[in-house]
């Protein structure tokens, strides 16, 4: 198993980003998707700051040198500010389904990134596994909604596509800025420079924007608190990190094909927790992207 390292630690991803989903769902329909952005980063790098003081004797990355502090910065702002920002604005003007769709892109994008900037080349085997598994991914979020098939008959605002677009590009450029930024460094500790970069770029944002009282006003909701902190711990400390130690083991387009299969795990929480009903289509999905999966392990 040694030789799917990567392809372990990006299903682990998924599965940390699957909790996180839930509780960041929940939490921000208390306090708004914009405090939990920024406090779930805090509280990441708190949980980060203290696994690497004792795995490492480092409570800060002071050992990074200024090549992996300035492409992990960039990849930071990129992934965590620049893509969370846009997704977060697609999904009130194009809705979440559309904008999850177009999100499926993000593996192709990251496998063509990688090609092109870090020479990674895909087996015919991988690529067929990560089509498939977009296939299911597309067909579970498609059907979610059944008013969609009424909407997709629709032009959606070009605003609104563009902005799920530069999301899925924020995430894959993220993950190849991470893996030409990290080399044979510490992935909790070229996690904790990324979040560093997402703290400063959404305290910058508040800045302008004046929201400061809504993020102090979301650390006193305690019941919102402790769900951003269980979403913290699986998203910006163990997820993300375990994504930069997929990425380091396998290729960037494996590992993101992998790490997108979220909208299918989180099938089983959302109809226990949220009562959600499943449909056929959504079973189908599932077991297409399960399928898909399985090809990448063959």
């Amino acid at each position: 198993m040694d030789s799917y390292y990567g392809e372990i630690s990006a299903l682990l991803t998924a599965l940390f980003w699957t909790v996180t989903a839930v509780a960041f769902e929940s939490a921000g329909k208390r306090v708004g998707s914009l405090s939990v952005n920024l406090i779930r980063l805090v509280i990441g790098f708190l949980f980060l700051s203290v696994y690497t003081s004792v795995s490492r004797g480092y409570f800060l990355p002071l050992d990074a040198g200024f090549y992996e502090w300035k492409w992990l910065f960039i990849s930071g702002l990129i992934g965590f500010v620049l893509g969370d920002l846009c997704l977060f604005s697609a999904y009130v003007r194009i809705g979440a389904r559309v904008s999850m769709l177009i999100m499926s892109l993000a593996p192709p994008v990251a496998a063509l990134i990688g090609y092109i900037f870090l020479g990674e080349i895909m087996t015919i085997m991988q690529i067929v596994a990560m089509v498939v598994i977009i296939i299911g991914i597309s067909l579970v979020i498609l059907k979610r909604d059944r008013s969609l098939e009424k909407k997709i008959k629709f032009t959606y605002p070009a605003v609104g596509l563009l902005l799920a677009f530069i999301g899925a590009l924020g995430q894959a450029l993220g993950l190849v800025l991470s893996k030409y930024g990290m080399n044979d460094y510490d992935a909790f500790s070229a996690t904790q420079i990324r979040v560093i970069a997402g703290i400063m770029g959404f305290s910058v944002i508040f800045f302008f924007i004046g929201r400061w009282r809504n993020v102090f006003n979301a650390v006193r909701n305690i019941p919102a608190l402790k769900r951003i902190t269980i979403g913290a711990i699986f998203g910006p400390f163990l997820g993300v990190s375990f994504s930069l130690i997929a990425i380091k083991y396998t290729s960037t387009g494996v590992a993101s094909s992998l790490m997108a299969i979220v909208p299918v795990l989180i099938i089983l929480p959302s109809v226990h927790i949220f009562k959600e009903r499943v449909t056929v289509a959504e079973i189908i999905g599932a077991v297409i992207t399960v399928g898909g999966v399985v090809l990448f392990f063959i």
